[in-house]
């Protein structure tokens, strides 16, 4: 299997869209209440030439031959001008997705490395990401990678 990962351009945009909505159907099969299916493309053209045009968004696809199986999201972020916030800029993954039939095969591990060499070119020193809790597969893959839990965001449904 010979692996390549590079910058996504507009062109990308149809299988994009098919990641975009194989993470999303995840989604919304295990919070229905909060993620739904969308009536159109998973994301409008005019959002990912936005992400494709932005010099702080590192949008990369994984291709295997002329196949396109996985891509991450990578955004600069800055921390909130209120006191208690130490300014700084810092990286934050927006999305990971790697087709189901490509999963296993080491992709995933590639395409964050990809994004880590990204913010690091960038200046950055630290990146931050939010997975949800059933996704205890992602969550696995993330700890192997370093990531820590530094904050937990809870909820509850109100009748």
């Amino acid at each position: 299997m010979e692996l390549n990962i590079r910058e996504a351009v507009v062109s990308d945009y149809d299988d994009l869209c098919k990641l975009f909505d194989e993470g999303d159907a995840l989604h919304r099969e295990n919070i229905p209440s909060v993620f739904r299916e969308s009536k159109g493309p998973a994301r409008y053209e005019e959002y990912i030439l936005g992400l494709v045009s932005d010099e702080d968004v590192g949008l990369f696809v994984a291709r295997v031959g002329s196949q396109t199986v996985g891509l991450v999201c990578v955004i600069v972020r800055e921390s909130p001008a209120v006191p208690i916030f130490v300014p700084r800029r810092y990286a934050e993954v927006d999305n990971l997705v790697v087709k189901e039939a490509f999963r296993q095969a080491g992709i995933g591990r590639a395409l964050m490395e990809k994004a880590h060499e990204w913010i690091q070119a960038k200046g950055l020193d630290s990146v931050e990401l939010n997975v949800y809790e059933f996704n205890r597969a992602a969550i696995e893959f993330y700890q192997n990678l370093g990531y820590e839990t530094a904050s937990r965001r809870m909820s509850r449904q109100l009748s």
